[in-house]
């Protein structure tokens, strides 16, 4: 009786070249291990697409989603794979629990019985490289691939119900550069000149007195004459100490990261990121329109308040605890990312460098502490500590975030080019400080340090993206490149002009040269 279906050889045929099985290969055991997508169907219908990863041996998978080489899934009997099974493979992707035999014979028993594909289940929610067999000759010329357990415990739970499943893997080609690394340079470049330029940008004298509405202090007449300035003064101690801190705090993440951590972090991060994105409206908003703050009204506790500066205030927290609820989603990258870029533009107001005898204390620490956690400590604690804590490992599915993201957007895989708070933070401070060096000295834009420096922090960032590229995406200690590309410009700088022993050594002429009106932040209601 004829058959609408495609006998069993013919099928197998088919899909052994569209996954291009070289037999050359069928007796090596060094191929690249690959992240796979595995697109599947319901009784017809397109459904879900899995992650996977293929094992070392095994024939190659195909780099596009052919849907006429899609083959139906069959859970194998026994359920492990390692004796000949009982079920009817032919043609099929046959599912392999782990455990009993090595992946090899599990392979082996499959392909024997006609299978065009293996899927071994692993026992947890991850995947590793699936490697050879030292005592098993290696003859697979099937695709072989690891899925995690809830992956397998799902399309288990298709097949006993007595759905058809079928499945097609195939593993993508990542780009050479994803072209998102270049919105992130930009972002990290344009944080540092804005944060550095903010006094200019804000005109803060016409409007001191109106920015801190919310103390009420400010009421007062002479409010502005006798609250204290907001400004940390950095000295070469302070650097120190705070690089050991850093230090501290980096092992505890490494040893002790778990959720209710990282949620410490979570809130400190809203908590900064709130008064920092009240600065920057205030501060934008008020110098366009100096008027919004006239209006007050009276709170218990607080006195008289700025309307404004209160509305502004409410918004802040609205936008935090929405990035909060949906810090999960796809879009969740533009809050964290804008709350992230006002909390770094509030910090290089109020922390600053006096000259470049602290400047290279602070930077050189910084710069041994990058390359030492990224990758010197895995000698020590058998893992980049850095890497590590970066990646969130033992944090229950939630992120540190202290970090700029933007997505890939051209990535098949998705996911996030991330840059680290420290990244601009270090370099900001000194391009910080040349620009109020230029400012107080009268200096012109060349004859100046601000846009060489500026130049020099950009390079560094791109020379750390050209590193993370060529060591295949391992993570780079980025104040390697930046620290050199920064202070190593000033210091060549200030030699050929003869200027370094008055950048080492100084000093504003008062307070005010230091620091700005701008620099005020809100305190918390």
């Amino acid at each position: 009786m004829p058959s609408s279906s495609l006998p069993p050889a013919l099928l197998l045929l088919f899909f052994s070249f569209a996954f291009a099985a070289a037999a050359a290969d069928e007796d090596h055991c060094d191929h690249v291990a690959q992240l796979v997508k595995i697109q599947s169907w319901i009784d017809g219908k397109e459904d879900e697409e899995y992650n996977g990863m293929t094992a070392k041996f095994g024939s190659i998978l195909p780099d596009n989603a052919d849907p006429t080489a899609k083959v139906p899934a069959v859970i194998s009997d026994p359920l492990d794979c390692c004796s000949a099974s009982t079920v009817k493979l032919s043609g099929s992707a046959a599912l392999c629990v782990r455990g009993t035999c090595d992946f090899t014979t599990k392979a082996s028993f499959a392909q024997s019985g006609g299978a065009a594909a293996v899927f071994m289940i692993n026992d947890a929610d991850e995947l590793f490289e699936m490697d050879c067999s030292k005592d098993n000759p290696v003859n697979i010329s099937i695709p072989v691939v690891e899925i995690t357990k809830s992956i397998g415990d799902t399309l288990n739970k298709l097949l006993t119900s007595k759905r058809k499943v079928e499945v097609l893997p195939y593993a993508p080609t990542r780009p050479v550069v994803d072209y998102s690394v270049a919105f992130l340079w930009l972002m990290a470049v344009a944080t540092v000149i804005c944060a550095s330029l903010w006094a200019d940008i804000t005109a803060p004298d016409q409007f001191d007195e109106r920015y801190n509405e919310l103390s009420p202090k400010s009421t007062m007449s002479e409010a502005g004459k006798d609250d204290p300035e907001e400004i940390v003064n950095i000295d070469t101690k302070g650097a120190v100490v705070f690089v050991i801190t850093a230090s501290t705090f980096l092992v505890l993440l490494f040893f002790f990261m778990s959720s209710w951590f990282i949620w410490v972090l979570i809130i400190l991060f809203c908590i900064g990121g709130i008064e920092g994105m009240h600065n920057c409206i205030v501060t934008l908003a008020l110098r366009k329109r100096p008027t919004c703050a006239q209006k007050n009204v009276n709170l218990p506790l607080f006195g008289e308040v700025s309307i404004f500066s209160l509305l502004v205030l409410l918004f802040s927290v609205a936008f935090a605890v929405l990035w909060v609820v949906f810090r999960h989603e796809s879009f969740s990258w533009f809050g964290q990312d804008l709350l992230g870029i006002c909390l770094m533009i509030t910090v290089l107001q109020m922390a600053r460098l006096p000259n470049i005898k602290v400047a290279t204390v602070l930077l050189c620490c910084a710069f041994v502490y990058d390359i030492f956690w990224v990758f010197i400590s895995p000698v020590i604690f058998q893992k980049s500590v850095m890497i590590t804590v970066a990646r969130g490992d033992k944090a229950g599915g939630e992120a540190i975030p202290m970090l700029l993201r933007f997505p890939r957007l051209s990535d098949p895989w998705g996911g996030y080019d991330m840059i680290g708070f420290g990244d601009i933070l270090f370099p900001g401070l000194l391009v910080s400080f040349s620009r109020r060096f230029d400012k107080d000295l009268k200096k012109g834009v060349v004859s100046g340090y601000f846009l060489w420096l500026i130049i020099g922090y950009a390079f560094g960032l791109f020379f750390t993206y050209l590193g993370l590229y060529m060591m295949n995406g391992h993570g780079q200690p980025a104040l390697l490149y930046l620290v050199p590309c920064t202070l190593g410009v000033t210091l060549v700088l200030g030699c050929k002009r003869g200027e370094l022993k008055t950048l080492w050594n100084y000093e504003p002429e008062s307070p005010s040269s230091l620091s700005t009106p701008s620099s005020k932040h809100p305190p918390q209601v």
